[in-house]
């Protein structure tokens, strides 16, 4: 069994035990006389609920950096989600003599006592761990730009490994490189450790007698990934210059190829949408004489977007500019836009203005999740600049998604580039599970204020 499998093992393990240790330890200061065993069958309502959560968050992925501010408070808001799950459980759904039951307290303190305790034992791994990686090493082979490329994403995504460059033949006398031939050395008299080698463009490149080498050592523990295999694990991105007019037809793509996935998800967005807009209402109601009080404009303002199968359709929102002030040349909004009104900032820190899209997705324009949807305009412009633009039509556009919680406001053309990536991913690999960990982390992000403008 892999390393990395153990320890998330380990981690669910710890997370059981943490759970019942904590409810029995709570019950017994409370003097709760509902249980005469360590463990009880009831206990399995908050084990399973903790689990889910926590693996939404990827709270047992050995890749996720649980030192990280962002893990900290999406761990919190997912045991805070599953105390409401708990307590929905306990006292909506199952009947009088659960034992549970016998006080709300217990449930709330418990679940206080779990988010720092889960939390410790994940800082205290992970900063060992960090320390481990930075000893690590990546090994690229490919050439050099594309390296270049390689090693700037790795900081920029904060993976901590070494880079090493390795060139495919005979290493050039300057440069960064060292031969494949090197490396295997290396490897075999354990100068350094590796964490994985990922190929440039698959195995055409190798000699044959090298190639036969990477799979032994694949089946030892050291990986090979292709550069795009090697995204998609560690990042959760594609990388678009894989891109090309079959990439379609490859494995995935489930929420736009198979017809229960599209029906199930259309129901959820149906009945979340409906809820959430008659929860809302009352939100809406004092944001519009927020707006209207300010300036005395609309309250609303409308744009042409681009959905499904590349179909306009009309998008509003709660106006957060000036009257008038967005129907200029500037496309996208800037960091102290001098258009937002002063109402207009807190709406859009808190994801308020968004609100009003819950009717496009009655309407059937939009989802819940998915691919943000672009203004018309800019759609146009991007179709020239982008080759493959047009993918990530093949399903709605969402009010959040995948690419929202893990890339900042985008206000240039290389963001779009970023951001294309992470859609693509959604895109291929869509499931519930996904959608739920993009729920947590766009609720952590409204919290946050992170990525408004």
């Amino acid at each position: 069994m892999k390393r990395s499998r153990r320890i998330g093992l380990l981690f669910v393990a710890l997370d059981i035990v943490a759970t019942i240790a904590t409810f029995n330890t709570v019950m017994r200061l409370r003097a709760t006389p509902a249980f005469n065993t360590f463990f009880f069958w009831p206990l399995l309502v908050p084990i399973l609920a903790l689990l889910i959560v926590v693996y939404l968050i990827d709270g047992y992925d050995t890749r996720t950096d649980m030192m990280a501010l962002d893990y900290t408070s999406q761990h919190v808001i997912a045991l805070l989600s599953a105390m409401f799950v708990v307590l929905l459980i306990t006292f909506g759904l199952i009947g009088a003599g659960y034992a549970l039951q016998s006080s709300r307290a217990v449930i709330l303190l418990a679940y206080v006592a779990l988010i720092p305790l889960t939390l410790t034992y994940r800082r205290v791994w992970t900063g060992r761990q960090a320390r481990l990686k930075q000893q690590r090493h990546l090994v690229f082979i490919g050439d050099e730009a594309s390296f270049a490329t390689f090693r700037a994403e790795c900081e920029r995504q904060q993976t901590h490994f070494k880079a090493v460059f390795a060139a495919p033949g005979a290493a050039p006398e300057e440069g960064p490189a060292i031969s494949v031939a090197e490396v295997l050395r290396k490897i075999d008299r354990a100068e350094f450790e590796v964490e994985g080698i990922v190929l440039r463009e698959g195995g055409r490149m190798l000699e044959p007698a090298v190639a036969e080498r990477l799979v032994r050592l694949h089946f030892q523990g050291i990986p090979t990934y292709t550069l795009e295999l090697f995204h998609e694990t560690y990042w959760r991105k594609i990388p678009l210059y894989r891109l090309n007019p079959t990439w379609l037809f490859q494995e995935g793509f489930r929420v736009a190829r198979e017809p229960v996935f599209e029906r199930v998800k259309r129901m959820s967005d149906l009945l979340l949408a409906g809820f959430g807009i008659v929860i809302s209402s009352p939100i809406l109601a004092l944001a519009a004489l927020g707006i209207w009080l300010e300036d005395r404009g609309p309250v609303f303002y409308g744009q042409t977007r681009i959905g499904r199968h590349q179909r306009p359709f009309r998008l509003f929102k709660l106006r957060t500019m000036r009257a008038g002030s967005a129907t200029g040349e500037d496309r996208y909004t800037r960091p102290g836009d001098s258009r937002i009104t002063r109402m207009g900032r807190f709406l859009r820190a808190t994801r308020i203005d968004e609100f009003p899209q819950l009717w496009s997705v009655l309407k059937g324009d939009m989802s819940l999740i998915g691919p943000r949807a672009e203004w018309d305009r800019l759609v146009s412009d991007y179709e020239r600049q982008i080759p493959f633009y047009h993918f990530r039509h093949m399903v709605r556009p969402g009010i959040t998604g995948w690419a929202q919680v893990n890339y900042p406001y985008g206000a240039n053309l290389t963001d779009t580039l970023r951001k294309l990536e992470y859609d693509l991913y959604y895109i291929r690999h869509y499931s519930f599970t996904l959608d739920a960990s993009i729920v947590l982390k766009t609720i952590h992000t409204m919290i946050s204020a992170k990525g408004s403008r």
